[in-house]
């Protein structure tokens, strides 16, 4: 038996840890629970990281072999060790994960290593190695993450059909992959194995890519992407995939109805969502409710249906980014101590970390027509911006959107390069309520992308000046 604790978290990924630190901070005792041997969830361990390295250094791979020469320097044709690039890969991972734990020795944070389970109320029953102990604690924080979300006739053996994780994990370049859904998990990954060599097919349920961002960033992205090389098959569904041959065979049908095809394959990578991961919680035991997508219920305050037992991060509603989990994790901790937590939901931020980069934060054009609002829009190209000219990375725009009668900026949507980064000075107007002419009046550094920002902030009075 332990000793009683102020807070334990169940899980620590990136909304789990950080609300550790947190509570940790705000003098809060706290313990954490989780059931891999590292922490960092999903996100640190077969998720984002990961597959930002591989994202990387695919870029240079491709970089190195077609753009390298251009700027008159010589490497000859590149040659690939995809065990290097894998060992490159698990580097970054290691360091990422190791820093949690000093993390958590800095600010004496327990750590309890297995499952988790809620036996009653203010008591988590973890099974490891060493057997079952009890850590007792006045508050529980549900931050268990999500987990691929299975397709009925295509069943993941991590090997010829994989899911997020099997794909980090490939040892040869697949000939043909076959990717089924056009999100940012398929997107990414399809990416970098289409630098490495594969031919790549994207097979999606709706009839665009990236359902969810804005339309008209999504039909330029779907260009380019195609112009890359990636074959797009929307509106379309994968019925079954048969991997007991050399291949894969995959039965692909129209949504509306009609003749279907066979699709060969090397390797498919199933991509379609995440679910959330509540099994063997023991939620039942205390009366912790779910709603009808498996997600567990909560009020403004993070608060479930059982007193002293909260959750954030992808186990409740919203989407599922770290940085959102992030963020409740700290609101949490500053709650659970009694101060005043809170998280601003019109202003997360959404990337996609392909090249070009996708960035997004606020409404959509979309969403502001549906909901009746009268919008003013500004847009700039990258190929009007000197640093993008000079890096010959000119695809894509930068689109803002600001309300017509105050000027107050709705969203920004950003396709071109560095996207994710740029994005931020877009998220921080927002959550101060900045209007266009704020932006449009802030001096920018010249040469840099960030330019483009200003300009489009310029572009909603039509003053752009170097358009």
């Amino acid at each position: 038996m332990s000793d009683m604790y102020d807070l334990a978290v169940i899980g620590t990924g990136p909304g789990g840890y950080v609300c550790a630190i947190r509570a940790a901070q705000l003098g809060l005792k706290v313990a954490v629970i989780e059931k891999r041997a590292t922490h960092g969830g999903t996100c640190l361990n077969v998720g984002c990281i990961p597959s930002k390295a591989l994202l990387y250094a695919s870029h240079a791979f491709e970089d190195a072999g077609h753009k390298f020469a251009g700027m008159g320097i010589g490497v000859g044709t590149p040659k690939l060790d995809l065990k290097t690039m894998q060992d490159f890969k698990q580097k970054g991972v290691d360091g990422n994960v190791k820093g949690i734990d000093f993390l958590f020795r800095k600010n004496k944070i327990d750590v309890f290593s297995g499952t988790g389970t809620i036996s009653a109320a203010g008591k988590i029953s973890v099974k490891g190695e060493k057997g079952e102990q009890d850590v007792l604690t006045k508050n529980i924080v549900i931050a268990t993450g999500s987990d691929v979300a299975k397709l009925k006739g295509v069943e993941i053996d991590e090997k010829k059909i994989v899911s997020s994780t099997g794909a980090l994990e490939l040892t040869k370049v697949p000939g043909k992959l076959l990717v089924i859904g056009a999100g940012v998990i398929g997107l990414e990954l399809g990416s970098v194995w289409r630098r490495l060599g594969a031919d790549v097919t994207v097979v999606e349920f709706a009839d665009r890519i990236v359902p969810g961002i804005d339309g008209e960033v999504a039909r330029q992205f779907e260009r380019i992407l195609a112009k890359q090389g990636m074959v797009f098959k929307l509106a379309s569904k994968v019925t079954s995939a048969d991997a007991s041959g050399k291949t894969v065979k995959a039965v692909v049908e129209p949504v509306a109805g009609g003749s279907s095809e066979t699709i060969e394959a090397d390797v498919v990578l199933v991509a379609t969502g995440r679910v959330p991961y509540t099994s063997g919680l023991g939620l039942e035991n205390v009366g912790v409710a779910l709603d009808e997508r498996g997600r567990v219920k909560t009020d403004d305050h993070y608060k479930t249906s059982a007193d002293g037992i909260y959750a954030i991060g992808d186990v409740i509603t919203g989407p599922m980014l770290a940085h959102k989990a992030e963020d409740e994790g700290i609101a949490v901790a500053e709650i659970i101590a009694g101060k005043a937590g809170h998280v601003n939901y019109a202003v997360i931020p959404n990337v996609i970390y392909t090249a070009p980069e996708v960035a997004s934060v606020g409404k959509t054009e979309e969403e502001l027509k549906a909901e009746g609002v009268d919008y003013a829009v500004g847009k700039f190209p990258f190929t009007a911006t000197a640093r993008a000219k000079v890096n010959e990375t000119t695809d894509g725009f930068v689109k803002i959107l600001a309300d017509a009668a105050t000027d107050k900026v709705l969203g920004v949507h950003i396709i071109g390069p560095d996207a994710g980064t740029l994005i931020a000075e877009a998220a921080l107007a927002m959550e101060f309520g900045a209007s266009s002419e704020d932006i449009a009046r802030t001096c920018h550094a010249h040469p840099t992308l960030n330019e483009a920002v200003k300009e489009a902030a310029l572009a909603v009075e039509k003053r752009a000046i170097h358009m």
